[in-house]
């Protein structure tokens, strides 16, 4: 590799990590996965349109947007970890060079590594691999275990952790641009979005569209969870509930509205995505 002083940012920050890796490679057939909710706006225009016209997938300093802390910017909690993790190697870079989070599917579920964020996510491809770090638990907890590629040790770990679904992630870190035509390998959606004007913003990305077997939970399942996120939620969750279920579509044209506060909206979701999720997205 180039000299430090004429590496760019990525590339100091993937040798960083990859100092503080260890462990065996990572299986090839493992992948990325970027999840997010497909049917939300981006400055007023839907989030694929947004896409397809960029053709680019953009991290969250330069969206501005989040299914997450929306905490991207100069002193923010995200620019912290990062300046943390990376060795720094970020903190004068344009925000357009700073990388993408996703999660690896070490457990192959259909739905993506990280639903937690969403009914959708695009599926990398392998070759996105090799400039990736890896980090576990979540950046947002500060970690001191990390992997790359060629030294994947976090997958022991995280199957020797006893987390909730939700929480069950291995971070991922992209490192450099993730062009849709190139570098996805499918978006995945909820079924329940067939026939809708998310399928045809989908179809205009120039990546392959799969479906998933769905995330639905009933209004009875909902009531049944009060502890989990708190009966404030379940309560959200009946009042939004259509024939007395829920599904990605329903819990989006809700946030849509701003009758509700996002972030008990976003806790909605958390019910769908833990006790609605399709059998085999399970452990």
């Amino acid at each position: 590799m180039s000299s430090e002083a004429q590496q760019t940012a990525q590339e100091r920050a993937l040798d960083h990590v990859a100092g503080l890796a260890s462990g065996p490679p990572l299986d090839p057939t493992l992948r990325v996965t970027l999840n997010f909710h497909p049917d939300r706006l981006l400055r007023g225009k839907p989030i694929l349109d947004a896409m397809a016209d960029d053709g680019v997938y953009r991290s969250q300093f330069v969206t501005g947007t989040s299914n997450g802390g929306l905490t991207a910017h100069p002193g923010g909690d995200r620019w912290r970890w990062e300046s943390r993790i990376f060795d720094g190697s970020y903190d004068a870079a344009p925000t357009h060079e700073r990388p993408v989070y996703g999660a690896l599917n070490f457990r192959r579920r259909p739905t993506g590594a990280a639903p937690r964020f969403g009914s959708a996510h695009f599926r990398l491809t392998a070759e996105t691999l090799a400039r990736t770090t890896f980090c576990y638990p979540d950046s947002t907890l500060e970690p001191t275990d990390f992997g790359v590629a060629a030294g994947m040790g976090l997958i022991e770990v995280a199957l020797a952790d006893h987390q909730d679904v939700l929480d069950d992630c291995i971070e991922a870190h992209v490192h450099g641009p993730v062009q849709l035509r190139r570098h996805a390998e499918a978006l995945v959606l909820d079924p329940c979005f067939r026939g809708t004007s998310v399928e045809a913003s989908a179809l205009r990305l120039g990546c392959e569209v799969e479906w998933h077997r769905g995330f639905r939970l009933t209004v009875g399942e909902l009531r049944r969870h009060p502890a989990y996120r708190g009966q404030e939620y379940v309560d959200l969750g009946a009042r939004i509930a259509i024939d007395g279920a829920l599904d990605p579509r329903i819990v989006g044209d809700a946030a849509r509205t701003g009758l509700y506060d996002p972030q008990a909206v976003k806790k909605v979701w958390h019910y769908l995505a833990r006790f609605g999720a399709p059998a085999s997205a399970g452990r």
